[in-house]
């Protein structure tokens, strides 16, 4: 299963739609410039999703998820 329709899978459009909602966008901000691209909301709520419904560690998430476990922790906490 290719990487998008994991991410599709496990955050479906009706999931998504109720998370925008209720999540604001995060408007990302580098004054000095530099730093890694910021991992989309949809990946990691996938990455989140797939940790709650496997039963999973964070540490043993899967790295065909975009992020890696501690950005998705740290997002989800």
């Amino acid at each position: 299963m290719c990487v998008e329709r994991l991410v599709e899978h496990l955050a479906p459009d009706e999931l998504w739609e109720l998370f925008r909602r209720v999540v604001p966008p995060t408007v990302v901000q580098r004054p000095q410039g530099g730093g890694r691209r910021r991992v989309g909301d949809r990946d990691v709520l996938a990455a989140i999703v797939f940790v709650a419904t496997s039963g999973c560690t964070w540490r043993q998430l899967p790295p065909v998820f975009a992020a890696r476990w501690q950005t998705v922790y740290r997002r989800f906490a």
